[in-house]
């Protein structure tokens, strides 16, 4: 057994170049722990010499498969670096599908940095981002798909993203797609057949059938691309605009919403004069809540002028807006003009001041009374920004397609489509084929069975190092 320093250096060790992330000879080393300083701090290392580069800085023989086990590591000069639990994965049934050794530490960035070190002088090289999770997926342990989940639940911000992160990671779209595929598959094994009596047409499936089942797989991917809107919010996050004239309430609100005093409070009209923003959890979808300045009233001078200009552009792109109406005031033309601008689009309606005598019906335009000063009225607004975004959570798996699953799935979709109107036509079998192939290898490339390499590059490089 070789001492600390045993191992062929790696002299490429620190570099990160391109071709390095497909290759699975290498055995890579990595912190799988955030940033900082904490309790405990994690080392990864994945590949065929991982077991021995950790008896190396163990300087010990070996691991016991599955066992935690105290070991005191060292560094190339044989100076003692901390105590440290190991643990070995053997391959195949590991993390990434080859063997691996986690090294728990304690959380001093030193302290595991210099583990690093040990390793790449033991032979290890330092890992790309999403490398673990790359060679998981290459290894057969998890589709594409997937892969992406670990992403997303690593970057998730509420319960829910986290909930539905999950799900993706345990199979749920993956499941959706290959019930359509399994359909697809069989419809192109019948029509494949068919091709063998080219004087017959049509041998083992009519064209009714055909048309039929490439039917119910388009209304299949429509029904998914549908629940991926809602998922898309829950993972990605909304923006909810705040507007309303001047002095109707409209930073009060956004301070009750942000859980926090973000925005001036004053009685001083135009007192808001940029936009202020602040991220929310609201029933566990992410909000961007903004709070702008007054829209419908003469600037007095460039900065508030500019101000309005900036809302205005954000009542453009929200998702929903809330607009705010003074409950305890006469509603004037500038209300009024408001709330004829924003019919049509997702919004909710609040009447402010609700501690205070009401001088409108509330109900004659759907408005919710809401107090920034006693808190009624609040929950109920929170909901109603969920409703009107059409982003309710439903218990049932929500499909978190992301923008390259949309389009695939999109593709697939429309080839499908135009194998079911060929199939009305009567056209010939070989030409329904070429859509059916293609819907197929757009599955196959959501889930990764085929997918180019620069497209796994942008994936995978967008992860974490360590994961």
């Amino acid at each position: 057994m070789r001492g600390a320093g045993c191992g062929d250096p790696n002299p490429e060790a620190w570099s990160l170049e391109p071709e390095a992330l497909f290759s699975t000879e290498d055995t890579i080393v990595a912190i799988a722990t955030p940033p900082g300083r904490g309790g405990l701090g994690v080392v990864r290392i994945s590949g065929s010499a991982a077991a021995s580069i950790a008896s190396c800085l163990a300087r010990r023989n070996s691991f016991a498969p599955r066992h935690a086990t105290l070991a005191r590591m060292v560094d190339e000069h044989g100076d003692g670096i901390d105590e440290t639990i190991v643990t070995f994965f053997p391959a195949p049934h590991s993390y990434t599908g080859e063997d691996v050794i986690e090294i728990s530490a304690h959380g001093s960035p030193l302290v595991l940095d210099a583990i690093v070190r040990a390793g790449l002088g033991a032979g290890a090289r330092v890992a790309n981002p999403g490398e673990f999770t790359l060679r998981a997926y290459l290894n057969g342990r998890i589709n594409l798909v997937q892969a992406e989940a670990v992403r997303d639940l690593i970057d998730a911000v509420t319960p829910l993203q986290a909930r539905v992160a999950f799900d993706q990671l345990q199979g749920t779209l993956t499941a959706r797609l290959a019930s359509m595929e399994a359909r697809l598959l069989d419809l192109i094994a019948r029509l494949e057949a068919s091709l063998d009596f080219p004087d017959e047409g049509y041998h083992f499936i009519t064209r009714d059938e055909s048309s039929r089942e490439m039917g119910a797989i388009v209304s299949a991917l429509d029904a998914l691309l549908a629940d991926a809107k809602r998922g898309r919010m829950i993972r990605e996050g909304l923006t909810a605009v705040v507007v309303g004239r001047p002095n109707v309430g409209k930073s009060s609100l956004f301070n009750r919403l942000a859980g926090s005093e973000r925005a001036i409070v004053t009685e001083i009209a135009g007192t808001t004069r940029d936009l202020l923003t602040e991220r929310v959890d609201i029933g566990g979808v992410p909000f961007t809540v903004v709070d702008t300045a007054g829209v419908h009233r003469e600037a007095a001078d460039a900065i508030e002028e500019e101000g309005i200009a900036r809302a205005r552009q954000a009542r453009e792109v929200a998702d929903v807006l809330v607009v705010v109406l003074d409950g305890s005031a006469a509603l004037v033309e500038s209300d009024r003009e408001l709330l004829a601008a924003t019919a049509g689009r997702p919004r909710v309606v609040v009447a402010s001041k609700a501690d205070l005598p009401a001088r409108w019906n509330a109900r004659e335009f759907d408005a919710l009374p809401v107090s920034s000063l006693t808190d009624a009225g609040i929950d109920r607004l929170r909901s109603e920004m969920i409703r009107a975004a059409d982003a309710e959570p439903h218990r049932d798996a929500i499909a978190t397609l992301n923008i390259r699953h949309t389009a695939l799935v999109g593709r697939a979709r429309d080839a499908a489509a135009r194998g079911r109107d060929a199939a009305l036509e009567g056209v010939a079998e070989e030409f329904l084929l070429a859509d059916l192939h293609e819907a197929r290898a757009c599955f196959d490339e959501v889930t990764g069975a085929r997918t180019p390499d620069d497209v796994l590059r942008l994936i995978f490089e967008r992860f974490c190092i360590g994961k």
